[in-house]
Order: C-alpha cells, then structure tokens, then sequence
C-alpha cells in the first residue's frame, strides 16, 4: 500500500493524493486546480503528475474548485473509472465545474485575440463546458455514514466535514495482501465550530493515518465577540457616513450566503439601513438556489430561523443579478450600496470590475471576509498595498480595508486540534500535514507533537510513503 502526494503540498490549493493498493488499484483523493500562484498556475493545471488512464477510482471531499476543479481534464486525457462524492456535492459541483469551464473558455478566446494578432499558435482551454458534461458522466453519490466498497480492498466512509454544503472527510479502510486493515482519514477541508449555517465537524472513526488539512496551522481566528455588529458597523460607516460603496469580494459557495443571512438577520431587526444590496453573480445565485434546497444539511440555529423566516437569503432591498448589462449598471450608479460579488481571492469574476471603479475613491469600502493566497489580488488589498494591478493597470488603493476573519469556512488550528481530538494518538501512525503554506504546517506540525502525536510529516510533492 502506498500514498503519494500530488498536490496541495508545497501550497493551499490543487489537493491531489495517489492512494495504490497491494493490487494495483489506483484511488485519486481530489483532483483540484492550482489557484492564486501567478503565471506558474496554468502550467501545473495542465500537468496532472501522473497518467489518467491508469486511476479506477477518484473520491472527491467537496466541491471547492482548489479540490475538484481539474476532474474535466482528467475525463478529457482518458480517466475512465467512477467519480464519488456526497449528493450534495454533486450538485454543486455541477455548477461550479461549469462555471469553471466558462472561464477557462473566456480567457483563452481573450488570449488568443492577442496571439492571432501577433501570427502566434492559438492555445486551447484547460477544459470546455462539454468537457465537464462528459465528466458529469463519471459521478456517483454515496450518503453520508454509508460504507461502501470500491471493490475487495477499498471500502469508503463518508462523515460531515462541517465545511461547505456536501463536504465531507474521507474514511477509508485499505486491505493489504494479508488481510490486515489499513485505515486511513482524510480530512478534505474541516468546517469551523458553531458555524453560522452548516453542522459541526463529526467524529470520524480511528484511523491509522491521516492526511489533515493546515490552512490556518499557525493562526487563530480573530475573535470578533459579534460579527454581525461588525458587519453593521462598516455598513453604516461607507454607506450612510461616507456614502459610499461597500464591496464585498467572496466565494460564490458558503462565504455568499453567510453574509447575506447575517444581512438578513440585521434587517429582521430592523437594523439595516435602507440601501440596495446586491449579490452580482449568476453562479452565487444558482449556489444559493442549491442551498435552499437542502435545509436538512443546515444546524439547529438555522433550522429554528427558518420556522420564522423560511428563506434566510433573500429579503426586500436584495437584488440578485445574472445579467451582464445589469452588473455593468451598478459601477454607473454612484448610490451608496453593498455589493457581494465572487470571487474570493479577487483574481478572476466580475468583482475585478467592481474594484476597479471604486478601489481608488476614499468614500468606498472593500470588506475581506475570507482567506487569500499569498500571490492573490485579495492578498495584495488586504496586506493594505499602496498600489494594485487590476487587468493589468495600476490603481491606488484609497479606499478603507476592513478584515472579518471570523467568516472563514476554515478551522483555525484550536478547531483543527479539536477535529483530531476523537483519536487515540497512540493508534496513529502518521500524519501527514497538506493543503497549508509552509509556515503554517511547520506551525501546526510542532503543535501536534507537543500535544503527543507521535508522527507528523509535511510531504514533499510527489513524495511517496509507503502504509504498513
């Protein structure tokens, strides 16, 4: 048995981990694209490190593009085996696979207006929407806390990772050649604890290894006594104050519909001012649809709102929009407003856009609710960076720069200890820190060894280790 790592080692993003049995049998946990790493992040996208054709089986934890974003490419070079994941996931997944290929095929088309211009050879998208319609193909959904056998040696176990809507961590039993059971735990990305809309992180059973996710290995969320006040107060500070805009960068998937709820719990209580808000993404707007849809996956706060409130993303004064036209519109409209657009990082969407018509005026406000690589455009405007690029042209930022940590999906590293606390340490052979920068795992590596786990490695890209 072995296990090698592809991805989301040396970086957050692009998770990938080769699982082979004694037998052959080649399991793929993840297969995510590279994100927020600067021009290096097209040429590893377009390597997978290893031969698609010979993987059988791929067990996805959840739908974020950095996990999942990359499978089109792997149907497209000739994977040929059965995709799982939680029935949530699938559908999001769905929709953010497309969106995904929508991108891919947007910015080659504006690349190769340049490179025909200039006689050089037209590239070609990562993947195309057709692409992901034929991977689509390959998905199966297994329930959660249903075991299931891949075949005579794998069986998968799926428990509530607590991060997104359908996240899950990865329990697998392995049989060796002697029929000894190897267990081995992947975390997928751990949701935070008392998380505004989803279920605590489960206990998930023992393992022998485990690869666990150290996002925030080295730092602890800011400790914001109450977030929606915060949220209300840098509302009313840009947009009654300043009268100005307040721009709201975040993941179409978790980040969107937290904030919204927080905006319509304030405006139940009739402590929202009166200004327009907008949700100014098609794929926020289908994701938040999905959401609606699965009420049994949300915590028993949630579910309480609901009996008084049956939709908590939607109120008067919000505005979802689809349209081009109309999300051009708001960068003419100079009312005081909230706009929530994606993406996150702030290196691709419409939200580019927003930036750029309001980063330089004093009045606005761009509000970081979430985490931003080291090399992303997020990164740059949280750091407070005196001038940023946005499609290619500088621009001074001005405007405020306020930071709510406490709306990350991400267990900080006291939650991801608290994650791992259902095990014996005693029982754990390894355990191998991913999904992290470098800084981070060092961090939480040397936490974990001084709480007493025995093993802790920080693998190497594609560094193989053999399971006993």
């Amino acid at each position: 048995m072995q296990v090698k790592f592809i991805g989301a080692t040396e970086t957050v993003t692009g998770s990938k981990h080769l699982i082979q049995t004694d037998k052959g049998f080649m399991v793929l946990l993840d297969c995510g694209l590279y994100q927020g790493l600067g021009k290096e992040t097209t040429v590893m996208n377009r390597s997978l490190g290893f031969d698609p054709e010979k993987i059988d089986a791929v067990i996805l934890s959840h739908a974020h593009i950095d996990h999942s974003g990359n499978l089109p490419l792997l149907v497209k070079q000739g994977f040929l085996g059965t995709i799982y994941c939680t029935p949530p996931t699938l559908e999001v997944v769905e929709v953010l696979l497309m969106d995904s290929a929508k991108i891919h095929e947007n910015d080659i088309e504006f690349v190769n207006k340049r490179r025909k211009q200039n006689n050089e050879e037209l590239l070609e998208p990562l993947y195309t929407t057709k692409d992901v319609e034929r991977c689509l193909k390959h998905f199966k959904t297994i329930p959660y806390h249903a075991e299931f056998y891949l075949n005579d040696e794998v069986s998968l176990l799926y428990t509530d990772a607590g991060h997104i809507l359908g996240s899950a961590v990865v329990n697998l039993k392995l049989i060796d050649k002697t029929n000894k059971i190897i267990r081995l735990t992947f975390s997928g990305d751990v949701g935070k604890y008392n998380d505004m809309l989803l279920r605590d992180p489960e206990v998930f059973p023992q393992a022998d290894y485990i690869i666990c996710e150290s996002t925030y290995g080295d730092r602890l969320h800011e400790v914001d006594i109450d977030a929606e006040m915060h949220l209300l107060q840098v509302v009313k500070n840009t947009c009654l104050e300043k009268k100005g805009k307040l721009i709201i960068p975040a993941f179409s998937l978790g980040r969107t519909q937290e904030i919204v709820f927080v905006l319509d719990k304030l405006k139940n209580k009739g402590l929202l001012p009166n200004i327009k808000i907008y949700v100014d993404s098609p794929l926020s707007t289908n994701i938040t649809n999905i959401m609606r849809k699965n009420v049994t996956c949300f915590n028993d706060k949630l579910q309480e709102y609901i009996k008084t409130d049956p939709d908590p993303f939607g109120f008067s004064n919000l505005v979802y929009i689809r349209e081009q036209v109309d999300s051009m519109a708001l960068n003419k409209n100079s009312e005081p407003c909230i706009i929530i657009s994606a993406s996150g990082m702030m290196d691709a969407g419409r939200i580019k856009h927003h930036l750029a018509h309001t980063i330089s005026d004093s009045k606005n406000t761009i509000l970081v609710v979430g985490y931003c690589t080291p090399n992303s455009l997020g990164r740059k405007i949280k750091d407070k960076e005196k001038n940023v690029k946005i499609f290619g042209e500088l621009f001074e930022l001005n405007a405020d720069v306020e930071v709510i940590d406490s709306y990350s999906a991400h267990a900080d590293y006291n939650e991801l200890i608290r994650f791992l606390s259902c095990q014996d340490k005693t029982k754990i052979k390894k355990m191998f820190l991913v999904h992290g920068d470098l800084e981070a795992k060092i961090s939480f590596k040397q936490k974990l060894l001084t709480l007493g786990y025995l093993d802790v490695v920080i693998p190497n890209r594609n560094e193989p280790f053999v399971l006993s």
